[in-house]
Formats: structure tokens, C-alpha cells, sequence
């Protein structure tokens, strides 16, 4: 894994799913089981490289040797309320995960972040963190995230979604390099209103049903 690197998770069912998720005419119960379902692959993806130690287990016939997860803790830090919509693809994964959550607002004519809610899990020092936003846009919300769990202790960081701009990518690169994205796509740009295009819409309303 290089500094600064942005992994695009090509695997056929997520592509597939992720059609799913863009397309306008999805509902919001099928629109949470196709985030669900995204939402594990690029966990998959983003666990990958994570380190491992050898095990022996006792079979039926005989004793077999295999390897476990050498990381003892995980945090998931879903940013409100999209985020929300990401967290049990992921704990199905990684089902002793602690959560913590960040609620953020989006200022509509400065795009910055502002935050109206924070409870973190104490002693991140040597947990493996998961930001997760379906949506990396301006990349304001992400920015943020990233330095208040990085505030906190946090040391092993990687940043989750569906959906990337450029424009966030390259926020996060600038103040956050040494932090990992995995995504699905990288869209082509924002709107002026600082839209993923062509994006799915908004991640929230979609997971909600609630504009």
C-alpha cells in the first residue's frame, strides 16, 4: 500500500451493485440492501492486507493449521447519517467492531462541515479505524473525521465509501496522505452545488426515504 493511494474496488458484483445504487428508480429498501451489500465488498477489499498470525485448530480428524487476524481491535466511525447506511455491510465482517458516530451538517453555501454530534470509543491508539461516508465529495466531511479521530489517538486510519469526486480525493490527499480510500467509482466531477456527478443523489434521502 502507497502513501496517499486510492483503491477502486473492481470486483463484478460490486459494479454490478453499485448500477443498482445509481440508478434513480431504486427504492429506499432496496437502495439499503444494495449500500449493505457494497458496503461489505469494499470492506473485503479494505482488509485485505491487514496482518495475521498463525493458529492451530483442532478438526474433527486431525489438527489443522491456519492464520487469524492479528488486529484485536476495530472502530467504525460512520459520519451521520449516510454513513449509518454502510455500517452493517461492514459488521458483518467484522462483527466485534466497537462504533462510534460523528454527526455533521453541510453549510449549502460554504460546503464546510460542522459538527452537531460526537461520541467516540476511548483508546484508539492501536485499533484499526474505518471512516465511512457512502459519498467523498468536497471532501469536507471526510477532512474533518479524519482529524478528530486522528485528535483522539487514532494511528491506523482508512476511509470507506461508494462514491468519489476527484476534488475530495484530492482534499484528503492534501491533509490527510497518509490516510487510505477505497471506493467503487470515481465519478467525473462536482456540481456548483457540490454534487457528486454523475453520483447517486443524496446518499441520506436515499437510504431514508426522507429529503
Amino acid at each position: 500500500m502507497t502513501e496517499s493511494s486510492v483503491v477502486v474496488v473492481d470486483h463484478p458484483l460490486l459494479q454490478e451493485t453499485l448500477c443498482v445504487i445509481r440508478s434513480k428508480d431504486t427504492k429506499p429498501p432496496e437502495f439499503r440492501r444494495a449500500v449493505t451489500q457494497a458496503s461489505m465488498l469494499i470492506a473485503m477489499a479494505a482488509t485485505a492486507d491487514l496482518p495475521t498470525r498463525p493458529v492451530s485448530v483442532e478438526t474433527p480428524l486431525a489438527v489443522a493449521k491456519g492464520r487469524e487476524v492479528a488486529v484485536d481491535d476495530f472502530v467504525l466511525i460512520p459520519i451521520l447519517r449516510a454513513g449509518l447506511g454502510m455500517v452493517e455491510g461492514i459488521m458483518q465482517l467484522l462483527p466485534q467492531a466497537r462504533v462510534g458516530h460523528l454527526g455533521l451538517e453541510r453549510n449549502e453555501t460554504t460546503l464546510e462541515a460542522s459538527e452537531y454530534y460526537l461520541k467516540f470509543p476511548e483508546n484508539m491508539a492501536n485499533s484499526q479505524v474505518f471512516v465511512i461516508d457512502p459519498m467523498l465529495a468536497t471532501g469536507g466531511s471526510a477532512k474533518f473525521a479524519l482529524a478528530q479521530v486522528k485528535a483522539r489517538g487514532a494511528r491506523h486510519i482508512r476511509l470507506l465509501g461508494v462514491i468519489a469526486a476527484p476534488e475530495g480525493i484530492a482534499a484528503i490527499h492534501a491533509e490527510h496522505p497518509d490516510v487510505p480510500i477505497y471506493v467503487a467509482a470515481v465519478d467525473e466531477r462536482l456540481n456548483e452545488k457540490g454534487y457528486i456527478v454523475p453520483g447517486l443523489g443524496d446518499a441520506g434521502d436515499r437510504l431514508f426515504g426522507t429529503p
